[in-house]
């Protein structure tokens, strides 16, 4: 246990070394020398992200996380009210087990 939270630690370490690393850099072209360059359209097909339908999908998603949490407070808040029904019985009954 001891060796996986110092090889982590190590890890944790290095990584800021690793990432300040830099490739080599190519040489700007005329146009990059000026600074931001826009994109008029992607390359590739492949370059694009379809949008619309992950935005759907998060929002599915997070809507299913909502609607158990609330299924699950609503199951929580039934146990706990059947409990506080028999602790009533018990108080109004003197004590003794209805």
């Amino acid at each position: 246990m001891k060796l996986r939270i110092l090889a982590l630690t190590l890890l944790l370490a290095a990584a800021p070394a690793y990432a300040n690393q830099q490739a080599p850099a190519k040489p700007p072209t005329a146009a990059a020398q000026d600074g931001f360059v826009p994109v008029d359209a992607p390359l590739s097909a492949k370059d694009t992200i379809p949008a619309p339908r992950l935005v759907a999908i998060a929002y599915g998603f997070i809507w299913v996380v909502v609607f158990g949490y609330v299924v699950s407070v609503r199951l929580r808040l039934s146990k706990v009210e059947r409990e506080m029904e028999t602790v009533t019985r018990r108080i109004g009954a003197g004590g003794r087990s209805a």
